[in-house]
């Protein structure tokens, strides 16, 4: 098995993280369309993603050729603000010409079961991704992965009860699902986010640390959140 490249970037402050993210994604998506003719993106929820997604709204694109997936939801009905694929959808999504058939949307609707059942369908249709967003919680969970909960090995996509954040029912890729993928990007900002990465730059078994990829994992800081040992400045 290959060795997994992983780097620590710290370019500057959030904007510089968003400006260097998005670059970042452009240029895997227009490498991977030339090379395989399609582009597939498993996108982040919260803040820190917001400004990356702005930006790919104003950039050119070949979106005909992009997929999107979604690393997890919340289970509250489809045109609620506080799902992810509301936030991507109104930032984002429907401001470019990506085909509305590639967009898939995780249907947590439905309820965590029944969405994680009909997901798993959908994804292993699409693995490997080519590039998977991910970012971080104070508490190093990633996606809707929380410290101390266990899901079945065999799970692709898990139903998610008792979040420690509402809504307590979710639907999250596994992380070997999220780390079924060429690249990670990992965008995390904000001082409180700092005694996590140290916990993680430690060798704690964090959810965030239980992600790996096919090539390369790269974590982009900005300086709120890095650690004096952050390897590589820009």
């Amino acid at each position: 098995m290959p060795t997994v490249e992983t780097d620590w970037i710290c370019p500057g402050d959030t904007n510089a993280v968003a400006t260097q993210a998005t670059a970042f994604i452009l240029q895997v998506a227009a490498s991977t369309i030339q090379q395989h003719g399609e582009f597939r993106l498993v996108l982040a929820g919260g803040n820190t993603p917001r400004k990356i997604y702005r930006k790919l709204a104003q950039s050119p694109a070949d979106w005909s050729h992009w997929h999107i997936y979604f690393g997890d939801e919340r289970c509250l009905p489809v045109d609620d603000e506080n799902r992810n694929s509301h936030m991507a959808n109104k930032v984002w999504l429907r401001h470019v010409d990506i085909p509305a058939q590639n967009i898939h949307p995780i249907p947590a609707e439905q309820g965590a079961e029944k969405a994680a059942a009909a997901y798993a369908m959908i994804i292993k249709h699409a693995r490997p991704f080519d590039l998977v967003l991910l970012g971080m919680g104070e508490d190093g969970h990633t996606a809707s992965l929380f410290p101390g909960q266990q899901h079945p090995d065999n799970e692709t996509v898990h139903a998610i009860h008792h979040a420690p954040k509402p809504p307590p029912d979710r639907v999250s890729l596994s992380s070997a699902s999220l780390g079924d993928t060429k690249e990670v990007l990992v965008l995390i900002t904000g001082t409180g986010k700092q005694p996590a990465v140290a916990r993680w730059q430690s060798g704690e078994a964090l959810p965030i640390a239980m992600i790996t990829a096919h090539h390369r994992v790269t974590i982009l800081l900005d300086t709120a959140a890095s650690s004096p040992q952050d390897i590589i400045t820009n």
